[in-house]
């Protein structure tokens, strides 16, 4: 899209905001808007019911994307500020910085964290205040201010501080109704490429799942070697089906051990930051390999004897057994894992730790099926040992390991080019909003 900008320009007197068109103002925040003009008091009705917006909630891009249904008695101390159709939602704190919203025709008595900053306009457009607020500068501004070591945040008092460009308002609303139309074009593209992923995913799923439960396509199997149309038999398992009948199925104790992890005091410096490699589902769920190698936090040898978890080979299989269950990769160095993983070592030569790698994926649902637990949902040892699998012979096991490596690869290589294409969708679209709100652009009287 090409805009051409306004005729004429004059310093800001701002160092983010430049130059700006020459009949624009700019005026601090709180001159514009009121901050926090309402919060609910600690005398609120128990009973009183809300749609409560967390911290975690927002997305600058989509908007609040989660709502929960509470009362006052039930919901965290933070459920405090009342929100009203046109305000814009700014979160305080460092972690969130970029958890910015314009609040739209809200459910009844929503109300958001004491973590969100609430703006209400006073005689400034709301939608283009709040695309203003959403403006990248403005962000980067805020981050700016934040202060503090283990909650940095910003003060509301420094927010309304902030300078604001303000054209006049009939530019206003010609401008926030062009981010509109242009905004919902993008987010239609974004939306597009998402809904291919999840197909792509999808694809990858099912292509895991035939494979490790059928074996490899007829020419695949010819090209390794093996026979491509194997008489099948029934597994007698429900999420396997028939499989080639020279296949064995077995519980996964018969051909791996399993080995549970710990955590030494966290009050002992000396258990921690040695050499040794201490897995946990955090370090799972941000792999994204087969293969995991430093973990974020290491354990000393005094930790390592002191915590009941134990060191386990190269190529053992990690699986988060809680919090959730199923992320799992293959080791590539010696490790150790927290109590919310468990290990597979391989007890002899005849496994093959790749191709049990695709198997626990297709399984996956299943296993998270069989945890068990009323505070959180857990696989046992005994559970997990129990776990039925199909294995082909070794050279089979190979061939399907490699196959998948191949195959998946080319899923990810598309997944990566589109994610590529969703970040550049969304730097666009945050640039279109700073170049409109800043004046870099003239969109008076531009229609779609």
């Amino acid at each position: 899209m090409k805009l051409a900008p306004y005729p004429k320009y004059k310093p800001s007197g701002v160092e983010r905001l430049g130059n700006l068109p020459a009949h624009w103002e700019v005026k601090r925040l709180k001159h514009l808007a009121s901050i926090n003009d309402e919060t609910l008091s600690e005398a609120t009705d128990p009973s009183f019911e809300m749609s409560y917006v967390d911290i975690g909630s927002v997305d600058t891009i989509e908007g609040i994307v989660n709502v929960e249904g509470t009362t006052f008695e039930s919901a965290p101390s933070r459920a405090r500020r009342i929100v009203r159709d046109g305000d814009t939602i700014v979160s305080t704190v460092r972690t969130y910085l970029k958890a910015i919203a314009h609040i739209q025709k809200p459910k009844p008595n929503t109300i958001v964290s004491t973590g969100f900053a609430v703006i209400r306009p006073r005689t400034t457009n709301p939608a283009f205040l709040s695309y203003a607020l959403r403006e990248p500068g403005f962000v980067e501004t805020i981050v700016a201010r934040s202060v503090g070591v283990s909650y940095p945040a910003v003060n509301a008092s420094e927010i309304g501080s902030i300078e604001i460009p303000l054209p006049p308002n009939e530019e206003q609303r010609a401008i926030a109704d062009f981010l509109d139309r242009e905004a919902a074009k993008i987010d239609t593209l974004i939306e597009k490429k998402r809904t291919l992923i999840e197909l792509l995913k999808e694809k990858r799923a099912a292509l895991i799942t035939r494979t490790v439960t059928q074996g490899l396509p007829p020419d695949a199997a010819q090209a390794a070697g093996l026979e491509p149309e194997p008489k099948m038999k029934a597994s007698g398992v429900e999420w396997l089906g028939d499989v080639p009948e020279h296949w064995e199925i077995l519980p996964l104790r018969r051909w791996y051990r399993v080995v549970n992890g710990g955590t030494p005091s966290s009050a002992e410096d000396a258990y921690w930051d040695g050499g040794i490699n201490w897995i946990t589902p955090e370090d799972l769920g941000k792999n994204r390999s087969k293969r995991i190698g430093k973990s974020r936090r290491t354990l000393s040898t005094k930790g390592l004897m002191n915590c009941g978890t134990q060191l386990v080979p190269i190529n053992s299989i990690v699986l988060s057994t809680r919090a959730p269950i199923g992320h799992l990769a293959i080791t590539s160095r010696k490790s150790c894992t927290n109590q919310g993983c468990r290990t597979l070592v391989p007890r002899g030569s005849c496994t093959y730790p790749d191709y049990l790698y695709y198997a626990l994926l297709a399984s996956r649902p299943l296993l998270e099926a069989m945890g068990k637990g009323t505070t959180f949902t857990e696989l046992s040892a005994g559970l997990l040992g129990s776990h039925i699998a199909p294995f082909p012979p070794d050279s089979g096991q190979r061939a399907i390991a490699d196959f998948l490596d191949r195959e998946t690869a080319k899923i990810d290589g598309l997944i990566a080019k589109v994610e590529t294409a969703i970040a550049r969708l969304r730097e666009y679209r945050a640039a279109l909003i700073t170049a409109a709100v800043t004046g870099q652009i003239d969109v008076r009287g531009h229609r779609s």
